[in-house]
C-alpha cells in the first residue's frame, strides 16, 4: 500500500492493516533515541535520523503514527525517550527542555512524509529540511521556558545542527537505496 493510498483510504481495514508497522516503526524510533554517537560538540542520538527515514519511507499517516505511539508509550512511562530513565520517565519529561522537540517530531513526521511523496532524492532532503525546521523551531519555543531566549540557539539549537544535516544525508541515501532495492523510482 503505498502512502498516497493511506492518504485517501482511512478505512478501518487500513488503520488495522497498518497497526503492527506503526508499532515496529515506533521501537525503531525508541532504538534510535537509545544509540548515542559520539559526536561534537554534543553526542548524537539516531532518533531523528529514524523518525525523518520513517516519514520519507512510509508516508505521513505512518509515519505521524510512529511518533505518535512512541509519544504514548513514553507518556505512560516507558523509558523510550533519550537519557530515559535516568532524566526521568512519563509526562514529567515531556514537559522538560526536550519537550517542544517531542512535539515538533509528530508534526515533523507528517509534514516531511506528506512533502516527500512520489519524490526523488532532492525533494526528500527538502521535506527532511523543512521537518528538521519544525522540529527546531517547536523545541527552540519550548526550551525559552528553561533557558534566557538569547541562548536557545546556543544550547538548543547550533550544537545539533551538523548532527542532523549529516543524519538527513544519510536518511536520504538510505532512502534512495531503499527504493531502487523495491523497484521504484528514487
Amino acid at each position: 500500500m503505498t502512502p498516497h493510498m493511506l492518504l485517501s483510504r482511512p478505512d478501518h481495514r487500513a488503520l488495522l492493516h497498518a497497526m503492527p508497522k506503526v508499532v515496529a516503526l515506533a521501537a525503531l524510533i525508541t532504538l534510535g533515541a537509545k544509540i548515542q554517537v559520539p559526536f561534537w560538540p554534543v553526542p548524537m542520538t539516531m532518533h531523528t535520523l529514524a523518525v525523518l527515514s520513517i516519514a520519507i519511507l512510509a508516508g505521513p499517516r505512518i509515519a505521524a503514527g510512529a511518533v505518535a505511539t512512541y509519544l504514548a508509550a513514553g507518556a505512560v512511562g516507558l523509558p523510550v525517550f533519550s537519557g530515559s530513565p535516568a532524566r526521568g520517565i512519563g509526562l514529567a519529561y515531556m514537559v522538560g527542555p526536550t519537550g517542544g522537540y517531542l512535539l515538533g517530531y509528530l508534526l515533523a513526521a507528517a509534514l516531511t512524509g506528506w512533502l516527500a511523496i512520489s519524490g526523488g532524492t532532492m525533494r526528500r532532503i527538502l521535506a527532511m529540511l523543512a521537518g528538521m525546521g519544525v522540529i527546531y523551531a517547536l523545541g527552540a519555543a519550548w526550551l525559552c521556558r528553561f533557558v534566557p531566549a538569547a541562548d536557545v540557539w546556543a544550547v538548543g539549537v547550533l550544537p545539533f545542527l551538523m548532527g542532523d544535516l549529516l543524519k538527513i544525508g544519510l536518511a536520504a541515501g538510505l532512502a534512495t537505496l531503499w527504493t531502487r532495492a523495491r523497484g521504484r523510482r528514487a
